[in-house]
């Protein structure tokens, strides 16, 4: 019966110990792994101002409300690559590089350009897709180039670079709004005389909106959208680096850009 004892006692540590060593290192249900620890995916918070179609915006077709977009698409695939889950906090486009500085998020993307002044407050990736800003406006008005909007209301949204850019024009009368939509509100309602939003974006309220057209503005200094990070995240500038170039190298980006901007980048 002693011995009986003995050889149970014997089994059951057996059994432990496999058990410990089949939990160590494997992956969890979340995907990641233990290591010893819980194994959870670390979360991430991504701000961004969901109101800028293609890049995101708020898709309520199927009932429900869902971010979607170009960047979504985008950090889907990163998230994917580099294990990791994200949270995404929709807020006002000049209150998303304040949200990286006092921690309340990780990253930023809004189709947002690297400039020098933002470059002062934030680390950026590298750029993932080129666009040129656009002067939309009523059908027949013929603004064409920042010259031709002396005199003029312009529209701009608030924290944007093309906000920057309009300040330098002269002769110009700016009005600042949080949501691009509703420049083309108040475009269409003969408050503005024009409004400067990047070209895609441009396109596609000139495609809803018949009575609106818009022009390119030349220019000869680079423009594109990158991801934002808070200063001093070397290591994660260089993860999403090396994705966001597998994805160029890859044919994915051009994929995605074909997807939501129906052309090649």
């Amino acid at each position: 019966m002693q011995k009986f004892k003995k050889i149970a006692a014997l089994a059951l540590t057996g059994a432990l110990a496999m058990t410990v060593m089949a939990g160590c290192g494997t992956k969890t249900e979340e995907g990641g792994t233990t290591g010893g620890e819980t194994g959870k995916k670390e979360k991430l918070i991504m701000a961004t101002s969901a109101d800028y179609p293609p890049y995101e915006y708020h898709d309520t077709s199927s009932g429900t409300d869902k971010i979607v977009g170009f960047d979504i698409d985008i950090i889907n695939y990163i998230a994917k690559e580099l294990n990791f889950e994200y949270e995404i906090k929709d807020m006002d486009f000049n209150g998303l590089l304040p949200a990286l500085q006092s921690k309340r998020a990780d990253f930023v993307m809004a189709g947002m350009t690297p400039k020098p002044e933002r470059l002062a407050n934030a680390d950026f990736s590298i750029i993932y897709y080129e666009a040129k800003n656009t002067i939309i406006q009523k059908k027949g008005a013929n603004l064409k180039k920042p010259e031709d909007l002396k005199g003029k209301k312009v529209g701009v949204q608030l924290g944007s670079i093309q906000e920057a850019d309009a300040k330098n024009w002269e002769g110009i009368e700016l009005k600042s709004l949080n949501k691009v939509n509703e420049m083309a509100q108040e475009l269409k309602a003969g408050r503005l005389d024009a409004a400067i939003v990047e070209d895609v974006i441009a396109q596609g309220y000139a495609k809803n909106n018949p009575d609106l057209e818009f022009h390119v503005i030349e220019s000869s200094e680079p423009a594109g959208s990158a991801v934002a990070f808070p200063k001093g995240n070397e290591k994660r500038v260089e993860d999403f680096n090396k994705v966001l170039q597998k994805m160029k190298d890859n044919g994915e980006l051009e994929k995605l850009v074909v997807k939501w901007f129906g052309g090649e980048q």
